[in-house]
C-alpha cells in the first residue's frame, strides 16, 4: 500500500507529458484517418506562450476567436505528414473536447501508393523537455508505433513492414 502511495506522490508531483495520434490507413477510401489527443491544459499553456497571450483561455477564448480555430492553428504549424518523402496535404476535419483533453481530427486524402511515411509531431515539445509524442500507423490492421519527443520529432514508416 504505501508503495501505492508513493507512486501516486510521484506522479502528483511530476506530471505526465504526453499526445497520443492514431493514424489508420484506408486502402479503399485511399486516406489516412487522423486522431490526436492531447491533454487541455498542456495545450492551453503551449498556445498561450505560441501567441504571446497570457491570460488566454482555451475553452473560452472570447474576442471573436474559437476554441477549433485556436488548436488548429497550433497543431497544423507542428504535425506534418510526407509520403516518400514528398509533404502530403491534411485537412483538419474539427476538434472535440472530452474532460481532460482536446481531440482533433485530421484527413489526409487522396493517399495512392508509398513506401514510406514519414511523420512529424512537435506538439508541447516547445513547452515541456519530456513530452512524448505517441504515433500509432494502423495499416491492413498491424499496428506500428514511434514515440516522438524534443530530440526525434520525426519517425519514418516503411510499408513493407506491413
Amino acid at each position: 500500500m504505501r508503495t501505492i502511495s508513493l507512486i501516486s506522490l510521484a506522479f502528483a508531483l511530476h506530471p505526465i507529458h504526453v499526445s497520443v495520434t492514431d493514424m489508420v490507413f484506408d486502402e479503399k477510401e485511399r486516406e489516412l484517418e487522423i486522431t490526436m489527443r492531447i491533454f487541455t491544459d498542456d495545450l492551453e499553456l503551449s498556445i498561450r506562450n505560441a501567441r504571446k497571450e497570457a491570460d488566454l483561455d482555451l475553452l473560452n477564448p472570447g474576442k471573436g476567436r474559437t476554441t477549433e480555430a485556436l488548436v488548429k492553428d497550433y497543431v497544423m504549424q507542428r504535425f506534418s505528414v510526407a509520403l516518400d518523402g514528398k509533404k502530403h496535404p491534411l485537412r483538419f476535419l474539427g476538434i472535440e473536447v472530452e474532460t481532460d483533453a482536446v481531440v482533433c481530427y485530421i484527413q489526409a486524402p487522396d493517399v495512392k501508393r508509398w513506401r514510406n511515411l514519414e511523420v512529424t509531431n512537435s506538439v508541447i515539445t516547445e513547452t515541456y523537455d519530456d513530452q512524448s509524442n505517441l504515433v500509432h500507423l494502423t495499416v491492413q490492421g498491424k499496428v506500428r508505433s514511434y514515440r516522438l519527443t524534443r530530440s526525434q520529432v520525426s519517425g519514418k514508416f516503411l510499408r513493407s513492414d506491413y
